[in-house]
């Protein structure tokens, strides 16, 4: 599977936009849109360290990643694209050849979720109404209305912590903290646990951070894109 490492965590289910100005990530947009890479998917990776300028091997990355699907590309004038993608399944990274394709290309085996126990509907819902309730009290400091939404009451279980984490602004540990979760409910309660304690941050500073069209700009990092 291509690889895009980023210093920052696709989540299931979140979107993600970027700007490729790079030619070795311009040429993976081409082979996406095109079909040469397919199911227009591509596995998106954490950089370890800011320090990392070249993604070289696997200590360089946190090995348990996020397929994108590539929903939207617009080509420039200039051969650079803007795309939005979609997270979908887990992965977990086995090697990295940089070799193959003017971009890195990964074996990955695919990481499915422990399955929910019987009788833990009752629980996962308790769970889901006091991380819905976190999640509010943190999109209504932090962004304007129009910004965000709840999750749809049917959302599944085992989506319901990626959605909600994805509006908030969680460091990159705790967000591959939650990517890297197997379990439904654990993972929900720490989705709870970390946007409770973001919205105790934001009522205590009184500050806001910027604006979700902004962190999308400081997201990139510096040598890939």
């Amino acid at each position: 599977m291509p690889l895009f490492p980023l210093q920052t965590v696709l989540l299931p289910k979140a979107h993600l936009p970027l700007h490729l100005f790079e030619p070795r990530y311009r040429q993976l947009a081409v082979d996406l849109v095109t079909g040469a890479v397919p199911d227009r998917l591509f596995g998106m990776v954490a950089i370890k360290s800011p320090f990392v300028r070249e993604v070289e091997e696997l200590d360089h990355v946190h090995t348990t990643g996020c397929a994108a699907l590539l929903r939207e590309a617009k080509r420039l004038p200039d051969g650079r694209f803007d795309i939005v993608t979609t997270g979908t399944r887990r992965f977990r990274l086995l090697d990295i050849d940089a070799t193959r394709a003017p971009y890195l290309v990964g074996t990955v085996e695919w990481l499915a979720d422990e399955p929910l126990p019987a009788g833990a509907s009752e629980a996962a819902a308790q769970l889901g109404g006091v991380a819905r309730a976190a999640h509010r009290r943190y999109c209504e400091s932090a962004w304007n209305r129009a910004d965000w939404k709840q999750p749809p009451h049917d959302t599944d279980p085992a989506d319901l912590a990626y959605l909600l984490a994805a509006d908030c602004l969680l460091p990159l540990e705790d967000r591959q903290r939650l990517l890297e979760e197997a379990h439904p409910l654990r993972r929900l309660r720490t989705a709870c646990r970390l946007l409770t304690r973001e919205a105790g941050f934001l009522t205590a500073l009184r500050a806001v951070p910027a604006p979700p069209a902004e962190l999308v700009e400081l997201a990139k990092p510096p040598s890939l894109n």
